[in-house]
């Protein structure tokens, strides 16, 4: 039987170089991976991975594919010598956090030139072949941040806001051809992800007013227990693509972690939108955790929270 085709974008770290381990060493050897990366000069821990792991022979490649760059993604999909890809997993991707007022166009432009234009170029690279041969899978690298506006990272949400966008409007069009578009929304994930974002942690904080500064200091603070807290390990994250992958009928969204679902559901619970941006606040930002009939000194959970009913005006924020 013919081995599944697997090529995935972003893969000198994180949660590409982790899948692209797990597939390339599962006891089926039912897969073939193209690991693809910006700088084939990064593909030295995969392969060092990839020989501990025993990936066997012919099981990994890398190819050389730089998502910003339609003839960069024409050139690997040249490069796959079955001629098909039955699983593109468009996981590349950047982030950018700090005050908006403090980011450089340059670090905008590049964020949602890899997050939005890359994703979009790649897709239009390997969706006709798909689409011709009415099969194929497509998996995406979502995020929490797609389904809920985060501060600081406005111009990252906004990325994968679009992302959302992008994949719902697909499924729904793709069905009558067999081609099937899921999201894996991740919550944190222990990575290089945050070593790696564009323009460094904050920007130039220098052009932020003093009560910005402090508020974004205490997100710090706040990410900071989060991860402690929350992050997954890749290859946990690397296992909830392997279900999407081998779902009879693949959903839309699958989720790593359904630990801030509370939240994200309170935006379709209250679509004023002011429930969520209270609550939101008060989870990152607030000095002391509010009182609740549930125990003194704890805050109340997400989904206490409440808000209008449906059609109902929104209540005046407090």
């Amino acid at each position: 039987m013919d081995c599944t085709v697997v090529l995935i974008t972003g893969c000198s770290s994180g949660i590409g170089l982790h899948l692209a381990l797990r597939l390339a060493s599962d006891p089926s050897r039912s897969f073939k991976v193209y690991a693809t990366l910006r700088d084939l000069r990064a593909q030295g821990p995969l392969w060092e991975a990839a020989r501990a792991r025993g990936c066997p022979p012919g099981s990994l490649e890398t190819l050389q594919m730089d998502v910003r760059d339609a003839d960069s993604v024409a050139a690997a999909r040249t490069r796959v010598t079955e001629g098909r890809v039955d699983v593109l997993v468009c996981n590349a991707g950047r982030g950018l956090l700090g005050p908006l007022e403090v980011l450089t166009a340059g670090a905008v432009a590049s964020v949602l030139d890899v997050n939005v234009a890359g994703t979009v170029r790649t897709l239009q690279a390997f969706l006709p072949d798909m689409k011709r041969r009415r099969s194929g899978r497509i998996l995406v690298t979502g995020s929490m941040g797609g389904l809920m506006g985060l501060p600081f990272n406005t111009v990252y949400c906004a990325s994968k806001f679009a992302i959302e966008g992008l994949c719902e409007s697909l499924a729904v069009l793709l069905q009558p051809f067999g081609v099937h578009v899921s999201l894996i929304e991740c919550g944190p994930v222990h990575t290089a992800f945050q070593e790696k974002l564009e323009g460094g942690p904050g920007g130039q904080l220098d052009g932020a007013d003093a009560e910005t500064r402090e508020l974004f200091s205490r997100y710090l603070r706040h990410c900071e227990q989060v991860y402690c807290e929350a992050a997954q390990d890749p290859e946990e994250v690397a296992e909830v693509f392997l279900t999407a992958l081998r779902a009879p009928r693949p959903a839309l969204r699958y989720f790593s972690t359904e630990r801030f679902l509370p939240l994200a559901q309170l935006r379709l619970s209250d679509p004023s939108g002011c429930s969520y941006v209270a609550a939101m606040h008060s989870a990152v930002f607030a000095d002391e955790p509010a009182e609740d009939p549930d125990g003194p000194g704890r805050r109340p959970e997400p989904e206490k929270w409440g808000g209008p009913e449906l059609g109902a005006p929104p209540a005046a924020p407090q």
